[in-house]
């Protein structure tokens, strides 16, 4: 066996394990309660209104500080901190991150780098 075959072996067998990988995350309890729980929060008008209106008013401040927008986002916020749909998506998101996390972690140690780290752009 030549070693571009040697190579190219040993890249399929990552292609494969990977492919695994996918399909365990995919079937991950956490994977599963976060596409439901989005779901849910797609199919909530009142929900997604709030979070519509919530990144306007993020947006106006990045214009510039009004304290009477400043306000109205505090109130938005509370309002969203109330809502039961999107209560249930933040913590099916956080416990989906803290799975890819915990599985970067365990990527990273073995071959002594960040796995999830970006490495800064490409050539183009």
């Amino acid at each position: 066996m030549s070693d571009s075959e040697s190579v190219q072996n040993a890249e399929d067998a990552v292609e494969e394990k990977l492919q695994t990988f996918i399909d365990a995350v995919a079937d991950s309890e956490s994977y599963q309660e976060f596409i439901e729980v989005n779901k849910q929060l797609e199919s909530d008008p009142k929900a997604m209104e709030l979070l519509d209106e919530y990144r306007q008013k993020q947006q106006q401040m990045q214009q510039g500080f009004d304290q009477e927008l400043m306000a109205e986002l505090q109130e938005i916020q509370t309002e969203l901190s109330e809502n039961k749909t999107i209560q249930q998506h933040r913590e099916a998101q956080s416990a989906l991150v803290e799975l890819l996390q915990e599985t970067n972690d365990v990527i990273s140690e073995p071959i002594g780098m960040e796995f999830a780290q970006s490495s800064g752009g490409g050539c183009c």
